[in-house]
Formats: C-alpha cells, structure tokens, sequence
C-alpha cells in the first residue's frame, strides 16, 4: 500500500483531527484514535498530543498499520425489506444487519461477522424499504448524515387519497413539523397514485408524516437513491460491498481515493 503523505497549505496553525475531519480522509474520532495508536507523524515525529496542531508547511504521515487501519474501513449498501429495522432494534424486532450473510450478497466482498461494527448511516422505517448504507467509516457516516451533509434521498411513494395540486404544492414547501419548516422538497406524481420525493434532510417517519398532513396516506415506500448512489436492480433482502470509486462519488470528495485506492480490489 502507496504510504499516505499530505502537506499542510493553509495559513494558520490548525488541530490534526479538525483538519483531516476537513480533508475528508477520516472522522475527528478516528483521527484522535490513530494519534493515541502512534500512528501519525508530523515531519517524522510521532505526533502523541491528540491536540497537536500541523503548521502551514509541515508534513503529515501515516505509519503502515495507520494507513492500514482506514484503509480496512467498510461501507455496503442494502435493498432492505420492510420488517427489518435499521435503528438499535427493540425485543422482538430484527436489524438489517442480519441480512448481510454470504448467501446474500451480490458480487465480491469479504464476510461479514456478528463483530463488525457496520452500522446503518440514517434511518429507514420498519415498514420502508430500499436502499440502506452500513459502514464502520466515520467519514462517510459524516457525509451522509452530519450536520452539514445535503446529499439528496429519493423515495418512491405509493399512496392513498387524492392527490390535488395544493397538496402537491404544500408538499413541496409550505409544511412543517414539530413546529420546524422542512427545507424545500421535490414532490412529482409519477403515476396515479405514486409520488416521487426527493428530500435534503431526514426527519423522523417525515414523507408519512408530510403526507398526513394532505390527508394522503403512505402505502408502499422505497428509497432508492442516495446522492450518487442508485439501488438499481439489486433484488430485496440482497447487499453488496462499495467500491473506493462509488465512495468518493457518493460523498464527493476526491481525498478518500488518495487513501483508501486500494480497498476491495
């Protein structure tokens, strides 16, 4: 593996972990973890101050096991049915975790145990289905779903009731939820009875909850995008591994290539 090296070119003093955080190559808690691990250098001194700031100029690098480290980092995606949840289930209920055996999986990708430690990045009901990322990856929890992120999530809705052209205005924008103005949506009728939504921030239960409030009521629905990422043919209940290159374009940011190239090939 090509050793990861990247140079410090703003203008003042920054803390290591805020400044990977910002260069997309890890979360802050994983770069305080490879710090207290001995595994970064700041021109070839071992950084041991999870404070330590890199100056303008200076040099950051990994140690092999560092590098290693993220490196082994994995993100899948799931077309997940309705009945599993993707949230800490409750007594009785079954995580979307259970599903990803070798039995289900689509193409290469190494074995997935109860020790992993993917975890759903954002929420899809009990009752949902369709397209659910899990990932040990800080920086792509981050990218999904931090407080910052506005990758786009499109939802096919089937619905019952009428679907009029103020409920399809209001849907749209002019709603809100527990006192809070949803952001501005995009709401098409595909057919009939069926909605296209495609939403910049995720709620709890929000299409069903927007959709009460025109008196229309949510039937059947599937998110089947992500940003970049699209569900397509992948059968229910089935996952497959995410490459490097599907990474970078989900959360667009060329820097996670420059680490983690090698992965899955």
């Amino acid at each position: 593996m090509t050793p990861f090296e990247k140079t410090y070119a703003g203008e003042e003093p920054v803390r290591v972990n805020k400044w990977l955080a910002q260069s997309g190559v890890c979360s802050r808690r994983e770069a305080e973890g490879l710090i207290l691990a001995g595994n970064i250098y700041i021109d070839g001194e071992k950084v041991e101050d999870a404070g330590r700031k890199i100056l303008p100029g200076q040099t950051l690098k990994f140690s092999e096991a560092g590098a290693e480290a993220l490196a082994a980092k994995r993100t899948v995606m799931l077309n997940k049915p309705v009945g599993y949840v993707s949230a800490t289930p409750e007594e009785g209920q079954v995580p979307a975790i259970r599903l990803l055996t070798d039995e289900n999986r689509v193409g290469k990708g190494a074995h997935v145990s109860a020790n992993d430690s993917l975890a759903p990045v954002g929420r899809l009901d009990m009752d949902s289905r369709g397209l659910l990322i899990l990932s040990d990856d800080g920086t792509v929890a981050k990218g999904v779903i931090g407080p910052e992120a506005d990758l786009e999530k499109e939802y096919i809705v089937r619905v019952r009731g009428r679907i009029t052209r103020q409920a399809l205005k209001l849907l749209n924008h002019g709603l809100e939820l527990d006192g809070y103005k949803l952001k501005p949506a995009r709401v098409s009728q595909m057919a009939d009875q069926t909605l296209r939504f495609v939403l910049t921030e995720g709620r709890n239960r929000q299409i069903r909850r927007m959709c009460d409030l025109v008196e229309l009521r949510v039937i059947d629905l599937v998110r089947v995008r992500i940003g970049a990422l699209k569900m397509g043919g992948m059968a229910e209940g089935t996952w497959k591994e995410l490459k490097p290159d599907e990474i970078q374009a989900l959360l667009r940011n060329p820097s996670l290539d420059e680490l983690r190239g090698k992965r899955n090939q």
